[in-house]
């Protein structure tokens, strides 16, 4: 059974290089072999990169994704190369923020998701963006992420 849920993947076993920019990178997902029950999923990416769209400077975020899946799972392959795509990508931390949690709920269709965006400051200021669509099931709890308001992370 688990060989056919992968037997679709383009990525996962294969050396892949790193898409230039989000556009060109392919997410893949698999069947939800527990769709019936619900239950949480955590993606943490704690060293996440865009660069600056006006100044070219690099900007650092801390990225945790909390989905409760319906029919899909996300292929963790693909999203690792998903956000390696932003490296050197330019755009604010809002559009990278959305872009990611717009780009995953369509995708996924999950019943439930939050991207949340922790971005180190830039000029004294932190900038946490948040995304949260769905509705969560009442028998899942979210841990709490853990990450404090900036305080010299």
């Amino acid at each position: 059974m688990i060989k056919s849920i992968y037997k679709n993947l383009v990525q996962l076993g294969k050396e892949t290089p790193v898409p230039s920019k989000p556009e060109k990178a392919l997410l893949e997902r698999v069947k939800n072999p527990h769709s019936a029950e619900d239950y949480l999923i955590r993606f943490s990416c704690p060293e996440f990169t865009s660069v600056c769209p006006v100044t070219g400077q690099p900007d650092f975020a801390h990225i945790i994704i909390d989905y409760v899946p319906s029919k899909y799972l996300i292929e963790s392959k693909s999203i690792k190369l998903y956000f390696q795509s932003f490296r050197n990508f330019g755009a604010f931390h809002e559009a990278c923020t959305m872009d990611i949690g717009t780009k995953l709920y369509e995708f996924l269709e999950p019943k439930w998701m939050r991207i949340s965006g922790y971005w180190y400051p830039r000029g004294g200021i932190t900038i946490d963006i948040f995304f949260e669509k769905g509705e969560l099931p009442k028998n899942v709890s979210v841990p709490d992420t853990n990450i404090s308001a900036y305080r010299g992370r």
